[in-house]
């Protein structure tokens, strides 16, 4: 089975990658007072993602520095990384299963 530790860095930036999507696709016409919390804390997220890869908190960023960096650079960064991407994954599923309007 399949664990995010086992998540390399090219899957890493494509988690990333597709944040903005997975959030659209994810919150459709929900207010933003009723997925607050989540939207703080995918913000908070991404703000320290960028800080791990010197870049910004905007995501296609934060993939770009990623695939960038030299995969004999990674520390322990790489493990902060997917446990951020997983927690991000996490949050983008709570704001989907407070849209009504998605079936599942």
């Amino acid at each position: 089975m399949w664990t995010m530790s086992d998540s390399s860095p090219a899957d890493l930036a494509i988690m990333f990658r597709s944040v903005p999507r997975r959030l659209r696709e994810a919150r459709g016409e929900l207010a933003d007072e009723l997925i607050g919390p989540q939207l703080s804390s995918i913000g908070r997220r991404l703000t320290r993602a960028g800080e791990l890869v010197r870049t910004t908190a905007d995501p296609a960023s934060i993939a770009d520095a990623i695939e960038s960096a030299p995969a004999d650079t990674w520390g322990p960064e790489l493990d902060e990384l997917r446990t951020l991407a997983f927690d991000l994954a996490r949050d983008l599923r709570a704001i989907a299963a407070a849209n009504p309007d998605l079936d599942g």
